[in-house]
């Protein structure tokens, strides 16, 4: 089992499989792209399946699939075919943009990966595809509407933009009311390949809920569990429910179970970080798996209280951009 220095539980890996992605979405990273990691740089599927049933033999028992976007690998299923052999993990869940996931839907019910994460930031199709800076609009609306019937968990997570997709608020939420989804909305953060800095948000997650409230005031909080991220509501007479993400604001930290390893292996311990080490490199070495374990043991041995508290320490570090960090 793997408890930090705080006394908090590790029990969910975020694991990124790629750093690539194919779209550009502005609030992720420069319209240029970002320096994408070399392919000897990144994690083989063999790896990735190794690092995680160590780490799910220290207690792991919830992987989150990240990337960039991870269906840009085309041997993505190969992985999940071997997690999903690994009787001592719960849960596995994917994040993704939608735009890739189409073909691999029948399989991924196969193997009950059900839990489905989808960033999609607006329901117009004119601002998300500026957002985006793609035009895969239909391809993502088609893929959330499959998911959905065919029975998936489905979260939808849209970051709230200022003076970008703040009108699409309330039409997003129009989807919970037709659907069994979740729509979730998130405060900005600054990881954008360090082209902006924020040093205050205008759309906190009370302004979101305030504009929700006035269109639908009857709307009431519903349970969560005690390490979600999200607070969650319902609207009477919706079929799916809706939540936000306090991640700017961060009120969740108190309860924080998450450990992070990007694609070419960087370990961290909390989002607003810097990486405290890198297990790639241990893990392509003779060093034996007690090894890597021990490295694990340290960097959770080692982590911040809070998010406000990281940030200060590496007061002054540039900004990465989400696709590298793993979401």
């Amino acid at each position: 089992m793997l408890i930090d220095n705080h006394n908090r539980k590790i029990n969910y890996l975020r694991l990124a499989v790629t750093d690539r992605c194919n779209l550009r979405c502005n609030y992720c990273m420069p319209a240029e792209g970002i320096d994408f990691s070399k392919n000897d740089k990144l994690f083989t599927v063999d790896e990735l399946a190794s690092l995680s049933k160590i780490l799910v033999s220290q207690g792991i028992d919830k992987i989150r699939i990240t990337g960039g976007e991870p269906f840009v690998r085309k041997d993505l299923m190969v992985l999940l075919r071997e997690l999903s052999k690994m009787e001592r993990l719960k849960e596995i869940s994917v994040t993704t943009n939608a735009t890739l996931i189409g073909p691999y839907i029948d399989e991924l019910k196969e193997l009950g990966i059900t839990n489905i994460n989808v960033s999609m930031d607006a329901i117009n199709r004119n601002t998300f595809e500026k957002i985006t800076r793609r035009d895969q609009y239909d391809t993502v609306h088609e893929n959330i509407l499959r998911l959905i019937t065919e029975g998936f968990k489905v979260r939808i997570n849209f970051i709230a933009l200022d003076g970008q997709n703040t009108e699409d608020i309330l039409p997003m939420l129009e989807l919970t009311k037709h659907y069994d989804v979740s729509v979730r909305y998130l405060e900005e953060m600054p990881f954008n390949g360090g082209s902006r800095k924020l040093e205050g948000i205008v759309w906190d997650y009370k302004r979101i809920l305030e504009t929700i409230g006035n269109a639908h005031p009857a709307y009431y909080k519903i349970p969560s569990d005690a390490t979600s991220t999200s607070i969650n509501y319902k609207i009477p007479g919706f079929k799916g429910t809706f939540g936000v993400i306090p991640s700017f604001s961060r009120t969740f930290c108190g309860s924080c179970n998450r450990l992070r390893i990007t694609a070419t292996g960087d370990v961290i311990t909390c989002l607003y970080a810097q990486p405290c080490m890198n297990i790639r490199d241990i893990l392509r070495s003779k060093e034996p798996m007690e090894k890597v374990k021990q490295q694990i043991l340290m960097a959770v041995g080692s982590r911040s209280k809070t998010g406000f508290e990281a940030q200060q320490e590496y007061k002054g570090a540039s900004w990465s951009s989400m696709t590298s960090i793993g979401g």
